[in-house]
């Protein structure tokens, strides 16, 4: 086992940005793993920690394990793997808890494998949140970002139909998982409303005051709208804010396993917008600092 990982570290190049380092890898100890990475799985709110200066950034990685602790049973040498939830996941090696690595599904890439969990355990909980059942109807607004295209699919597999916001260069995707597109911006309510006569549940995936307003007007039941953004309107508008509710990380822990399985089954897919040489983070950050990159990206190692 190598005895050092090169890691990109936040706050240690120019102007704050990310430099890469060679830092010393310890051998896994009870209960941990190490992961050769060969796929770093890149989230929005990996630029928005490299930017404030966090000293580790990455919450997901694939790869193949390279040493085992002492203790540790389930998992063999030379297995190929994903782990979510990692800190400090960009880097060429990463020890972590066994718990926290899972089995690579043989149809899974390694792109795809390491950007599966951190954005569908937050699109799944949602589900869980609002209670989706078979024959609701959903709004998801972001339809076409990274935890709305999950939450499109999963609400699909669920019965549920769905009508998903999205611009309508990315209409296409949204009926590819057969969601009903419908343009954001004014008029959006009454776009809605010539769709279908009831919305049951909202899903915001955006953050928007748009957003927002709409759910609000359009589901009778606040507890039946959930945001994975609007952080400032939650608490005071009553609706779920997810990630930072009461259980939402043992929630996210426990439906690894299953989203894992669906995407192994090919129930659930990963859009991928493009992979970038792991030499070059800074480039891939910044397209995914824009907002739009149309899918996912992640550092090939």
């Amino acid at each position: 086992m190598s005895s050092t990982a090169q890691r990109w570290v936040p706050g240690g190049g120019r102007d704050g940005e990310l430099a890469l380092h060679r830092l010393p890898l310890a051998d896994p100890g009870a209960g941990e793993i190490t992961i050769a990475v060969r796929a770093v799985g890149m989230n929005a709110v990996d630029a928005l920690n490299a930017s404030s200066g966090a000293s580790e950034i990455g919450y997901e990685v694939s790869g193949t394990i390279e040493a085992l602790g002492p203790d540790v049973t389930g998992h063999d040498l030379g297995e190929d793997v994903l782990s979510f939830r990692v800190h400090g996941g960009y880097t060429t090696a990463i020890t972590v808890p066994a718990r926290d690595v899972f089995t690579k599904p043989t149809a899974l890439g390694w792109a795809e494998a390491a950007n599966l969990l951190l954005v569908g355990s937050a699109a799944a909980e949602m589900l869980h949140r609002t209670e989706l059942a078979d024959g609701d109807v959903v709004l998801v607004h972001g339809a076409s970002g990274a935890v709305g295209i999950s939450a499109v699919q999963q609400a699909k597999l669920r019965g549920a139909r769905v009508i998903g916001t999205a611009s309508p260069r990315n209409w296409d995707l949204l009926r590819r998982f057969g969601a009903e597109p419908v343009a954001y911006g004014a008029g959006l309510e009454q776009r809605v409303r010539d769709l279908t006569e009831h919305v049951d549940v909202a899903f915001d995936a955006v953050g928007t005051d748009e957003a927002v307003d709409v759910s609000l007007a359009l589901v009778a039941d606040r507890r039946r709208i959930a945001s994975s953004a609007a952080f400032d309107r939650a608490g005071p508008e009553g609706f779920w804010i997810v990630g930072h509710e009461t259980g939402s990380v043992t929630y996210r822990d426990q439906v690894r396993e299953h989203l894992i399985e669906l995407a192994g089954t090919g129930r659930l897919t990963v859009p991928m917008a493009r992979t970038f040489p792991f030499a070059e983070a800074l480039a891939a950050l910044d397209l995914v600092a824009s907002g739009h990159p149309g899918g996912k990206v992640a550092l090939l190692v």
